[in-house]
């Protein structure tokens, strides 16, 4: 009786974390690059009172079913799910979204390497582009102090016209993309960079729109790839989950206070 108690308390903790998660999305819905979350979750270790196939009857045959008691779920992985979102105009030279797979390659504050989706890029004190964050972006691009205006190609080639030579096209970098074999695999380090890990993969950078690799689509930027219809349904399929899990726990509660008044 008392087991049933700790079971259902396992899979309240479970759909609570499933209900964090949908937090998570829906409170993402409108950042740039943002990929949704899913919570997958596993059956905990069962009680085997006979196991299949090894007790015998009294005419020497097998068993053909068991006696297990399983010991609720808990959540085994958060993934990251890398579907593409919705490409948004914006009108702005600088923005851009990557159409397909890849991403950008930032260098943090402490010199190390992570990775974004988000392609709100800007111009430092050092003509640098550099995300919304200042992130520099890798490898570096840096534009002049006389920058009339800035074109960056679909296969990532940033060029534009100058102060100093108004008539004339320049190349000023090439913006570059990483993919992995498996980018679920990669940490999330928030503020819309992930990092690399063992479980990713190494990295294999290439050109925008070269086989494998996305293109980079200029004045727009990648909306998230949550659906708010789904994620209410899977809300309330939480919310209903929990809420029989704690039905169980309340009949469970009976029966032990039955049990109880029939020892009085």
């Amino acid at each position: 009786m008392l087991k049933s108690l700790y079971t259902t308390a396992t899979g309240m903790k479970a759909q609570q974390t499933m209900v964090d998660t949908i937090a998570h999305n829906i409170a993402n819905v409108n950042t740039a690059g943002f990929k949704k979350s899913q919570a997958s979750f596993e059956d905990l270790l069962y009680v085997t009172l006979q196991a299949p196939g090894l007790n015998r009857d009294a005419t020497g045959s097998p068993s053909p079913i068991g006696l297990q008691v399983g010991s609720g779920s808990r959540l085994s992985a958060t993934a990251k799910i890398f579907t593409p979102g919705v490409l948004e105009g914006t009108g702005r030279n600088l923005d851009i979204a990557i159409d397909g797979s890849g991403f950008l390659q930032v260098q943090m504050p402490d010199g190390s390497t992570a990775f974004t989706r988000d392609g709100q890029l800007q111009i430092n004190a050092d003509g640098k582009l550099v995300t919304q964050a200042g992130l520099v972006i890798q490898p570096e691009i840096t534009l002049p102090q006389d920058l009339l205006d800035v074109s960056i190609g679909t296969d990532g080639r940033v060029t534009g016209r100058t102060g100093g030579s108004p008539d004339t096209t320049t190349e000023f970098g090439q913006v570059l993309l990483v993919k992995f074999i498996n980018p679920s695999g990669l940490f999330a380090e928030g503020g819309n960079v992930v990092r690399e890990t063992a479980a990713s993969g190494g990295q294999v950078q290439g050109t925008p729109g070269s086989a494998g690799f996305g293109s980079v689509r200029q004045a727009f930027i990648e909306r998230s790839n949550v659906d708010i219809v789904n994620e209410l349904v899977n809300l309330i399929v939480a919310q209903r989950a929990y809420e029989v899990n704690s039905k169980a726990i309340q009949a469970s509660d009976q029966m032990l206070q039955i049990a109880t008044n029939v020892l009085r």
